[in-house]
């Protein structure tokens, strides 16, 4: 069974860079519509009773089960998305961190920059991650429900690029949402503990 947690936080804790209104519909609404069709579609079927990452990799490899995929990856991806964010977040990375940052973009800033372009550049709806593969750091822009666990890679954190995501805070004005989630919000806490722990990250809670 797929499950809805609660967001880590109060809704109005990311206020006002990411407002109450825009959680309350994020996750009551839209999150809470892919557990719960996701639901549906597994009932009965060999996906079940499986834990959400392995239907989400199973689902992946068969186009038949497009809409299991789909719902299933938007609920984990979700869920990452949401202890993505932190109140008081933002800012620098610290440690060990820092330093894989540094050494593989050249500088935090150099990071920043690609990591928002990548966001802005994601045609239509999807996701923009910073992984972990092959020893080094990576930023994944994804389609749709599309996340790094069909990619073989470790992901770090996520900024959904979905309008719905920032339509209500910042209209169509990605690029000033991703600076918001960078500056103000982006929970480099988790980041860092899913980059010691590369093994825990594939679970998003």
């Amino acid at each position: 069974m797929i499950e809805l947690p609660p967001l880590p936080y109060a809704k109005d804790a990311l206020a006002p860079h990411i407002s109450a209104d825009t959680l309350s519909f994020h996750h009551d609404k839209h999150h809470k519509t892919y557990v719960d069709t996701g639901n549906k579609l597994i009932e009965g079927t060999e996906y079940e009773k499986l834990p959400l990452e392995e239907i989400i990799t199973r689902s992946a490899k068969n186009p038949e089960h497009k809409k299991i995929f789909n719902n299933a990856a938007q609920a984990w991806n979700h869920t990452f998305y949401w202890h993505s964010m932190a109140p008081n977040g933002g800012g620098e990375p610290t440690g060990k961190l820092a330093e894989k940052i540094k050494a593989d973009f050249g500088s935090y800033e150099k990071f920043a920059e690609a990591f928002k372009a990548a966001g802005a550049g994601q045609f239509g709806s999807g996701w923009v991650w910073l992984t972990l593969a092959g020893g080094k750091l990576k930023i994944l822009a994804t389609a749709n429900a599309d996340n790094p666990l069909t990619h073989g890679e470790v992901p770090l954190l996520t900024s959904d690029v979905w309008e719905h995501a920032y339509y209500l805070d910042f209209q169509n004005r990605r690029p000033d949402y991703l600076a918001t989630f960078l500056d103000k919000v982006v929970n480099w806490k988790f980041a860092e503990q899913n980059f010691a722990n590369p093994e825990n990250a594939i679970k998003a809670a």
